[in-house]
């Protein structure tokens, strides 16, 4: 199907769609989820993962009751008005079919109880509130301040932060591991429960920020952490496939 749609004497064409998402800059995102996904359906035939008639059968039920397609004729109606025809819809459908399945594999229950135990203090949190100031002489009054009163945080926050969440109180809310630099995490992970940390300069010295440890938690394999780390072995898993493929313009 070279053209797509018209709009009065306008024709757009395959081409011209193509072009049009080259220049949105969304065509490279697309392209990279079709190999993605391509990469999944690869492997799961090499493993030799089943899909039977039965199962694409079922999904296609799914699919159309989703749409509302009731009748074989609105479906006909459906896919014509798409250019696709059955075939490419039943492809379509397996292809989801052993991308669910070998992503169920890598990310299996065993997967994600075995990468957390050797990774475990990845997903060691802390939630922090802050006040940033533009001089370090502030900055060391205010840590001046809070050692004798260290719950006067919330309020001075208010007043003296020049950052956007001083209208929060200062409050920043849960930080991982490995997302800030070294010295700040290094002793924000370090210090106990409600403690006050800092000052730190950002690099050019025109801030400086102070910390308040509201709370401390060490990592435990709740539904976010599984989460989190099913994201990271699916990655994981696309990164070292990429490298096993010749993937290349056409």
């Amino acid at each position: 199907m070279s053209n797509i749609v018209k709009i009065d004497d306008e024709v757009i064409s395959m081409d011209k769609l193509i072009n049009n998402l080259k220049l949105m800059g969304r065509f490279d995102g697309l392209v990279e989820e079709i190999v993605r996904a391509k990469l999944l359906v690869h492997a799961a035939k090499r493993k030799g993962i089943g899909v039977s008639p039965e199962d694409v059968q079922e999904r296609s039920e799914q699919f159309r009751r989703v749409l509302g397609l009731h009748r074989a004729k609105d479906t006909m109606n459906y896919l014509d008005a798409l250019g696709v025809t059955l075939d490419d819809l039943e492809e379509y459908l397996t292809d989801q079919l052993y991308q669910e399945r070998m992503l169920s594999e890598i990310t299996s229950e065993e997967a994600v109880d075995g990468y957390f135990k050797l990774h475990s203090p990845r997903f060691d949190s802390v939630e922090v509130s802050h006040i940033v100031l533009d001089t370090e002489a502030k900055a060391r009054e205010i840590v001046s301040i809070l050692e004798d009163d260290p719950e006067a945080f919330s309020e001075l926050a208010m007043e003296n932060s020049i950052a956007e969440t001083s209208k929060n109180a200062g409050k920043i809310g849960k930080i991982l591991r490995g997302s800030l630099s070294g010295e700040i995490e290094s002793k924000l992970f370090n210090a106990e429960e409600n403690a006050v940390v800092g000052p730190f300069a950002s690099s050019n010295g025109s801030r400086y920020e102070v910390f308040h440890i509201d709370s401390v938690a060490p990592a435990t394999l709740d539904d976010e952490t599984r989460s989190e780390i099913k994201s990271i072995l699916k990655e994981s898993w696309m990164s070292e496939r990429a490298k096993e493929h010749q993937i290349r313009a056409a």
